[in-house]
């Protein structure tokens, strides 16, 4: 069976849900330009806390995780007694975290499981932005297209309401246009003004125009002639939101548990179980451990990103697929090479992509390509990606764009979705879609980040819908995240003045201190104690300020079970710079080991494949 999920209506407008995955910004405060535009966007992020949103019981939010070997004697309990669980998703990427999240809260009860880490393979390699898509927009007005407008529109209303839900993590950041012929003014203008209008009451701020002095005030890097000599015109400002896409995954299947699911990562699904066609249950693999164990539920989502056939083909070995993968690369680059409030994009490049250059956790990152793929748990840039965005930049940057200083390198695969019926892979989707199999799985694929809560509504609707459930509404869209309850702009000064340094009495280091705030809300007062009663207050590695007591706060609270997990889903060093993060492995893997008593060997063996994990954050041979 195939379905399409359904419309509905927003403001008087009909529109299709979408899907995208978000990311978190430092504010370090040791940067920074004053301008009308960046007073704004801190002004938006000061409302956050007026918002009536529902807020989770504090005592739930700050409890730590219960024990993985408590867990999975537990789900050994329920097997033999054939207990089910009212749902069983696969997958633990921002849709499956997100599904997990909205069946729990509708009163399911529900299980999560993930194979690897959550967010570990597209939900943490997007470019961070939290957006309705002004590429999408120019689309829908060029070719008449309602579809694409619908998308937009959609899109431009959950965003808001992730930034509502993780005020810490996603943030507005204004982004220029830069326009190097008078028409562009004009056309980029008005195109911006009407992805403001399409947002409508969920608009973050209103685009503007600024003067080529102005732009180079805001933006020192921005090149005031491009390749073809033609000089500066001015620049459009408009506003996205920007996040921290691993950590708000995390937030996301923290909150789930906190609300009462049941959420293991590392724990891969082997196998269906059948019963007269339909699928019952599965059976899953502890990949840490090797212990397996059957699942049994009522209904189970399928919501594995790139790997969605995969899991199809376990019921019908022959069924078509559904998923085009497509691979977009982005790499880091110094600090210097964009402003630390401003970002920059690249509208049309010589092939007619589109790049962002954009600031992000005290580093510019920049991206993103467009290319086919195959699909992987460890894709990897290629020479020749990297290459192309770094031309791209250089047409538009005064500072020399050099190769050396690229400090990592990612791949990220889409999963574009496809018809099953349809024989045509150009009508490859942009829009989430849902389907029913004659198993009984819902499969949940497509979309982007910044829709993760409404294609999650649609899969649980479905879920409902096919199993008459009688249960409570949606409320995810009013939730707020754990670390979000007690955040407030102002958070860090109360990390700062309330740590104690043991050997330096006196406040934390204040980019330590924000960092921390941004990357784990109200949570962050944990890490600071953790540090002060085990000493572990010193950094990782020299000019990140990340945290030795950071390792034991994930592994004891967010289900950190691997040095990936850590360097790549709890903290974003590898993202960052993969010199530092191969400096910092070996005090990660010694308090892991600590922590979870490992020996020698495990340690050893914990290193070395970090290690090797580190070297796809680096370029491959050209394709």
């Amino acid at each position: 069976m195939w379905q399409h999920k359904g419309f509905r209506s927003i403001a008087g407008v009909s529109v299709v849900g979408v899907g995208v995955v978000v990311g978190t910004q430092l504010n370090s405060g040791e940067k920074g330009v004053s301008t009308p535009m960046i007073q704004q966007s801190l002004a938006y992020s000061n409302d956050h806390q007026n918002s009536q949103l529902v807020k989770l019981p504090h005592w739930k939010s700050a409890e730590p995780m219960p024990k993985r070997d408590l867990v999975w004697k537990q789900l050994q309990a329920r097997s033999k007694s054939r207990r089910e669980y009212d749902v069983l998703v696969i997958g633990g990427g921002a849709t499956g975290t997100g599904c997990a999240l909205d069946a729990q809260t509708r009163g399911l009860e529900t299980l999560l499981v993930e194979k690897e880490d959550f967010a570990a393979g597209t939900s943490s390699r997007s470019t961070k932005l939290v957006h309705g898509g002004v590429r999408y927009l120019e689309k829908a007005f060029k070719n008449f297209d309602y579809g694409q407008l619908k998308l937009v529109f959609e899109a431009l209303h959950e965003r808001k309401t992730v930034l509502d839900s993780a005020p810490h993590l996603a943030i507005p950041l204004p982004i220029m246009t830069p326009c190097y012929a008078w028409w562009e003014v004009p056309y980029y203008w008005a195109g911006l003004k009407a992805y403001d209008l399409v947002a409508g009451s969920k608009n973050l701020s209103w685009s503007h125009y600024l003067s080529p002095t102005k732009s180079r005030a805001s933006f020192p890097t921005l090149s005031d002639a491009n390749a073809s000599s033609k000089h500066l015109k001015g620049t459009i400002v408009y506003y996205d939101g920007q996040f921290n896409d691993s950590r708000l995954a995390v937030a996301v299947a923290c909150t789930a548990q906190a609300a009462g699911a049941t959420v293991m990562n590392h724990a891969e699904v082997i196998k269906l179980i059948h019963e007269d066609g339909r699928v019952v249950g599965a059976h899953v693999r502890d990949t840490i451990s090797g212990k397996v164990t059957k699942v049994y539920a009522k209904t189970v989502i399928n919501a594995t990103g790139p790997f969605t056939d995969d899991i199809r083909r376990m019921s019908d070995p022959n069924a078509k697929s559904m998923i085009m993968p497509s691979a977009g690369v982005h790499i880091t680059l110094p600090d210097y090479y964009s402003p630390e409030n401003v970002g920059m994009i690249v509208p049309k490049t010589k092939d007619g992509r589109v790049v962002f250059m954009l600031p992000w956790l005290g580093e510019t990152i920049a991206g993103t390509t467009d290319s086919s793929s195959t699909v992987t748990m460890r894709p990897q840039a290629t020479e020749d990606d990297i290459q192309f965005i770094l031309d791209a930049l250089s047409e538009y940057l005064t500072v020399k764009v050099r190769r050396s200083d690229v400090k990592s390198a990612w791949s990220g695969i889409r999963p574009l979705a496809l018809d099953p019926k349809e024989t045509d892979t150009s009508n490859a989707l942009r829009d989430h879609i849902v389907t029913i199999g004659d198993d009984g799985v819902i499969t949940i694929t497509g979309g982007k980040w910044t829709t993760y809560r409404l294609m999650a509504q649609d899969a649980v609707d479905a879920v409902v819908k096919e199993k008459e459930f009688d249960t409570k509404s949606c409320v995810t869209d009013k939730l707020k995240l754990v670390g979000a309850e007690g955040w407030s702009r102002a958070l860090f000064t109360e990390v700062a003045q309330n740590y104690t340094v043991p050997h330096r009495p006196g406040a934390i280091d204040t980019r330590v201190a924000k960092y921390l705030a941004a990357s784990y809300g109200d949570r962050a007062h944990i890490i600071t104690k953790i540090a002060e009663d085990n000493a572990l207050g010193k950094r990782l590695v020299r000019g990140y300020p990340v945290l030795e007591a950071e390792v034991l706060y994930t592994m004891r609270y967010e289900m950190c079970e691997t040095p990936e997990d850590f360097i790549a889903r709890r903290t974003r060093l590898i993202f960052l710079d993969t010199r530092a993060t191969l400096e910092a492995l070996p005090r990660i893997v010694e308090l892991m080991g600590m922590e979870r008593g490992w020996g020698s060997r495990r340690k050893r063996q914990e290193l070395n494949r970090a290690i090797e994990f580190v070297h796809t954050f680096e370029a491959s041979s050209s394709a």
